[in-house]
């Protein structure tokens, strides 16, 4: 089973590559640093919530887990 600190340090990475191309992408469709980052910021905190559940959920299911 995976440890919580390392689902969380996963997801942690995982939304910082996310922040900061969903920020670019905010900027390119706004043309507004402020609203691409406020996006980018909303858009991270709802993403890495539901990575960590999701993550969580998934270390409990044993289907396709080799045993050793």
């Amino acid at each position: 089973m995976e440890t919580r600190v390392r689902s969380l340090v996963k997801a942690v990475i995982w939304n910082i590559i996310g922040l900061a191309s969903m920020a670019l992408v905010g900027f390119l469709a706004t043309g507004s640093v402020a609203i691409g980052g406020a996006i980018a910021l909303i858009n991270t905190a709802i993403g890495f919530t539901m990575y960590l559940i999701y993550e969580r959920v998934w270390s409990r299911i044993r289907w396709g887990r080799r045993h050793v």
